[in-house]
């Protein structure tokens, strides 16, 4: 990668959203490895004759060159790494809610490299695999999300007392309390103390996104309470793209 305070070649990139700018070009929102969720003007991208058209797609991995230091940067360059082929049905609306989620959770100009190599993890799943490998890639990157963000409390302690968790007990994630023991009387999704640790184990992991995507195999009861906790710190009481699966599912 070349950098100067002007323009960067040669970066990992993902198209996260576009839109129209004007008659001729277009906004990308794009997440970037070195420098994080950016805004590029790509000029001249919906004229037949240009180089962009078959280039930016989203969850296709690019190197894009770029530059500028306003706001909204200007794209110079646009390269399809390959390899991939474009995910279809259930996996395509998956990508478009992975998406969804890196818009609204995380703001612009501040990098996570490690968190763009697990998008990426999660993107090639999406491509390759079907049925259920789907949803525990989903769990994972939905938990490495909420900890980049600074969200996501640890999965071994009680977060208001500090406690240890007990392997028998039961607890629950709640986006305003964190992780808390579970009313023996309310019928809520809840993990055992044992499930709690093992997935925090996984994310301390030297390859989490394998680790979690493992261990949230057998979880069902996660993805609940990830849901109620993503919607909270996401600010909607439900994603576009959630509605938008449940609106299939219904037809």
């Amino acid at each position: 990668m070349a950098t100067s305070s002007r323009r960067t070649a040669d970066e990992p990139s993902f198209v996260l959203h576009r839109y129209d700018w004007s008659e001729s070009s277009l906004i990308l929102e794009v997440f970037s490895r070195h420098h994080g969720r950016i805004a590029l003007v790509a000029k001249g991208a919906k004229r037949p004759s240009s180089g962009f058209r078959p280039v930016l797609l989203p969850l296709q991995p690019l190197r894009l060159a770029f530059g500028g230091d306003a706001e909204i940067r200007s794209l110079k360059a646009a390269e399809w790494v390959g390899g991939q082929v474009m995910p279809v049905g259930e996996a395509l609306l998956a990508g478009y809610y992975v998406n969804e989620l890196v818009l609204r959770l995380l703001p612009r100009d501040d990098p996570h490299p490690v968190l763009f190599d697990v998008y990426a993890a999660v993107v090639r799943v999406l491509c390759t695999a079907r049925g259920e490998a789907l949803q525990p890639a989903l769990r994972a990157f939905e938990l490495l999300l909420l900890r980049e963000a600074g969200v996501l409390p640890e999965l071994n302690v009680q977060t208001l007392t500090l406690e240890p968790v007990r392997p028998q007990g039961r607890y629950q994630l709640v986006a305003e309390g964190g992780l808390v023991a579970a009313e023996p009387a309310r019928e809520t999704p809840v993990l055992s103390g044992a499930q709690w640790q093992q997935l925090q184990q996984a994310l301390d992991d030297a390859a989490p996104f394998s680790a979690v995507a493992q261990a949230a195999a057998a979880m069902p009861e996660l993805k609940p309470q990830l849901r109620q906790m993503l919607h909270y710190h996401c600010g909607v009481a439900s994603l576009r793209t959630r509605q938008l699966m449940r609106d299939l599912q219904a037809l």
